[in-house]
């Protein structure tokens, strides 16, 4: 990009066929398990070529492969017409590729300036890509566990383009962030790719692909399907086609696939029908008065329903993150008030919240999961903590709830060795199952779907309908405008720390969220808006 001193490489070697990255019959085995079955990817100089699949179809082992992060099994790598055979992400990085991956890659108990030793990064280059990128530069004595998870996502771009790599890999990359710096993403991605440099491009939302890039290859099962060599506007039905292996199925449902690729509106969401006559009627599961907390958090007033699914949405740090941890027990708040079920309590610890029934879902599986363990250890660890004093264990009881929320949401355990080698979406699934199995009755779920498949996402809007439904209280953040109408009752706004509106999800149209979150106000249709921070 022009003003960073950025030399052009379109005189970079390439293979006789014409591609600056090759990789061809990848095959990656972990014990009796298959993640990668005979993979291909060409990527010609100067494009943004998209890399698409449902999970587990091997999307993250192949970009971990290209990256030396993981040794493949068979299969053959060229870069610019030499085979590569990388041992370490170093190997990579000096050879021209280098990664952003769908979760942060930093050291979180270091500090910025010592996550950027560890790379070798170029600190002048570095504080020049994340003014690029529309961020500060963060103190180099922040530890990276203190900055939220859009800043960790930025930080890393920002140390990648520094390196200048011939390709940069984007796993994943705007799902954490909001639209503002995700369209400074795109913006930087059609720069990069004029000077001669590629991108591959990892994304669940197909209206990014359509619009970013220019080729796709499409992976199913471990397995190149398709190549799409014209990706634009009506390339959706042909990429989910190549996806999922045909046309609509029972589990998607039919629905068309957009950008969140929900259900669709249902008639009782939003729109006065039975769920919420039924949100009226009951009391409060869980209530906010007034909470403050530094200026992060100012005079926020909520009510949560049994029976409904409230969403919150919000540009990054705004305070939805110091709201979601008081709410989770995680943080005490300065000032204000919570009730579960109309009555006062404090929370000193998430266990405390846990105990009252209230547990969270976080963005970030790392932090909610045990990635060493097994599935089963892990959605069985609720019961592991209730164990109080000595007495019988009722082990067929639990297995058979832990077993019955595996089965419900579908989870691959063909890997159940560890968690981590789990695709992100059946790790998701792990975290939400935790909590099913344990019958959670208020869920404060944090952008659960971000970096998630179609089909995944399908499965996690039934859940989140059926356990509301059920009598279950949910809030839901999301960075997905397109989930408000698919899976809300009503919708909340945050801004500057404040509650700024409240708006049927029946009437959240994109514009009129996008306009709130940004501290706009509009005139509403008649009944739409409850008003800033009224509760229902």
């Amino acid at each position: 990009m022009r003003g960073f001193g950025l030399p052009s490489r379109t005189d970079r070697a390439v293979n006789a066929d014409g591609f600056l990255l090759e990789a061809t019959g990848v095959v990656k085995h972990y014990g009796a398990v298959r993640a990668l079955r005979g993979a291909s990817l060409a990527v010609r100089p100067g494009e943004v070529h998209a890399l698409l699949g449902a999970n587990g179809a091997g999307k993250s082992t192949l970009v971990k492969i290209l990256t030396g992060a993981v040794r493949p099994t068979a299969g053959r790598i060229r870069i610019r017409g030499e085979v590569f055979d990388a041992r370490s992400p170093g190997d990579a990085r000096r050879a021209g590729i280098a990664c952003v991956y769908q979760e942060p890659s930093l050291v979180p108990d270091l500090d910025v300036g010592s996550n950027l030793r560890l790379t070798k990064t170029p600190a002048d280059a570095f504080d020049r890509w994340m003014r690029a990128l529309g961020v500060p530069c963060p103190d180099r004595t922040t530890l990276a566990r203190d900055l939220p998870l859009a800043t960790l996502h930025v930080i890393d771009l920002a140390r990648a383009l520094a390196a200048e790599p011939d390709v940069l890999l984007l796993d994943e990359m705007t799902a954490a962030l909001p639209a503002d710096s995700s369209r400074r993403v795109f913006d930087l991605v059609g720069g990069y790719r004029k000077t001669g440099r590629s991108v591959v491009y990892i994304s669940h939302r197909l209206a990014e692909i359509e619009s970013v890039c220019g080729r796709a290859t499409v992976l199913r099962d471990g397995e190149t399907v398709g190549v799409l060599d014209a990706v634009g506007a009506g390339a959706e039905e042909a990429l989910v086609a190549l996806m999922l292996g045909g046309g609509p199925s029972e589990e998607t449902g039919g629905a068309a696939v957009g950008t969140s690729s929900g259900p669709g509106p249902r008639p009782e969401r939003g729109n006065g029908g039975p769920a919420a006559a039924r949100t009226r009627r009951a009391p409060a599961r869980l209530e906010a008065r007034g909470l403050r907390l530094g200026r992060r958090l100012e005079n926020v007033s909520l009510k949560l329903h049994p029976g409904e699914v409230l969403g919150l949405v919000g540009l990054e740090g705004q305070g939805q993150d110091p709201l979601f941890d008081v709410l989770a027990g995680a943080r005490r708040p300065d000032g204000g008030a919570l009730l579960v079920n109309g009555k006062p309590v404090r929370f000193h610890h998430p266990a405390d919240a846990i105990a009252a029934g209230i547990v969270l879902v976080p963005a970030n599986r790392a932090e909610a999961l045990l990635m060493q363990r097994s599935v089963r250890e892990n959605v069985a660890l609720p019961f592991s903590a209730r164990l109080r004093r000595w007495g019988l264990i009722d082990v067929r009881g639990e297995r058979r709830k832990v077993d019955g929320a595996v089965e419900r949401l579908r989870i691959d355990t063909r890997a159940q060795s560890e968690v981590r080698r789990l695709s992100g979406g059946n790790q998701q699934k792990v975290a939400l199952a935790r909590w099913i199995a344990a019958s959670a009755n208020t869920l404060l779920c944090f952008d659960p779907t971000r970096g998630i498949d179609v089909r995944t996402k399908r499965q996690i809007y039934r859940l989140l309908q059926d356990l509301s439904a059920a009598g279950a209280a949910i809030l839901l953040y999301t960075s997905e405008l397109e989930e408000v109408r698919a899976v809300c009752d009503r919708v909340l706004v945050i801004f500057g720390g404040e509650i700024v509106d409240e708006i049927a999800a029946r009437d959240a149209s994109e514009p009129a969220l996008l306009r709130a979150a940004h501290g706009l106000t509009a005139a509403a249709p008649a009944g739409a808006r409850v008003g800033a921070g009224a509760a229902a």
